[in-house]
């Protein structure tokens, strides 16, 4: 069982404005939830006891003492990055939490390079902070320690953005930059690395993880498991942010905490708690955030009302 994982939090989440220009991507509420803690909480589910997540954008937001979201456990760590930066701990849920703050981005492979000495000798899965899914992770994780590839990435067989070609397990190329196949496959933003792929990359560089997975594709280390079941989104810009909320239904869509008008209409909507829809506002197919207030007579339609 895989038992640590690493969620990919440093983004600007530039599509996703001006929603990030309030919260790093991450932290953007899903049905009342942080993104991030639907992935964690799946991870959790298939035995993940700790977590690392880098940081770059409004750090102070995912600290409750500053306004923010994790809690902190008052203990310090000697946990070093890559670049020298020494990692905050927190805990969520009771299972700990080492934040990664990088000052300049270190992109997909220096962020990964940047958490070595929390990795130590066991096996990650690594989980992007933009997306939900419900991909059995416990098959995943299956597939990584029976392969003895060194990365297994978690794929999906409908998308529009086949890059991945695979075969048998086995990936041998990436958007054709072997030359050997454009993609059969789409990439899911999951997936479970063995220390040796830290070897593959440069320390204190920002670099993509490509080149590495690409290294390893060469060498017969790279696989890949198809996971069609359950759903998965890319929430990275904000049609697919209101889609999932009108296509998931995972909770209650307004929140018992939110105050609204007898007068007020809300259809179709999701409503977080503590937000107020005032006499005569009509609310359709829209997310309100928390804490929002929607002024009487106002008319939202199709809308992200965050602020």
């Amino acid at each position: 069982m895989i038992r640590k994982a690493f969620l990919l939090g440093a983004g600007l989440g530039t599509r996703l404005r001006p929603l990030t220009d309030i919260l790093p991507k991450p932290l953007v509420p899903l049905f009342h939830r942080p993104l991030v803690e639907w992935a964690m909480k799946a991870c959790a589910a298939a035995g993940v006891e700790e977590f690392a997540i880098n940081t770059h954008h409004l750090p102070l937001m995912w600290r409750m003492e500053d306004g923010g979201w994790l809690m902190r456990d008052g203990k310090g760590t000697g946990l070093v990055g890559g670049n020298g930066l020494v990692a905050k701990s927190a805990v969520w849920e009771g299972m700990p939490v080492q934040l990664f703050q990088e000052d300049n981005l270190l992109e997909t492979g220096g962020g990964i390079k940047n958490i070595e000495a929390w990795v130590g000798e066991d096996d990650v899965l690594v989980h992007n902070g933009d997306i939900y899914s419900s991909l059995p992770l416990e098959k995943l994780m299956e597939a990584h320690q029976a392969s003895g590839n060194v990365v297994t990435l978690a794929l999906r067989s409908e998308g529009v953005a086949k890059h991945i070609a695979v075969e048998d397990g086995q990936v041998f190329d990436i958007r054709n930059m072997l030359g050997k196949a454009e993609g059969t496959h789409v990439f899911s933003g999951i997936y479970i690395f063995s220390p040796e792929l830290l070897e593959k990359i440069p320390a204190g560089e920002k670099v993509s993880v490509i080149p590495a997975f690409l290294e390893l594709a060469k060498e017969g280390k790279l696989g890949g498991v198809v996971l069609d079941e359950g759903v998965w989104f890319d929430l990275g810009d904000a049609e697919s942010y209101l889609a999932a909320h009108r296509e998931l239904g995972m909770a209650d869509a307004i929140h018992p905490d939110a105050i609204i008008s007898p007068e007020a209409v809300v259809e179709r909507s999701v409503v977080g708690p503590g937000a107020v829809i005032g006499a005569g506002a009509v609310v359709r197919d829209s997310v309100v955030w928390p804490g929002v207030e929607v002024k009487s007579g106002r008319v939202v339609e199709g809308e992200i009302v965050c602020k």
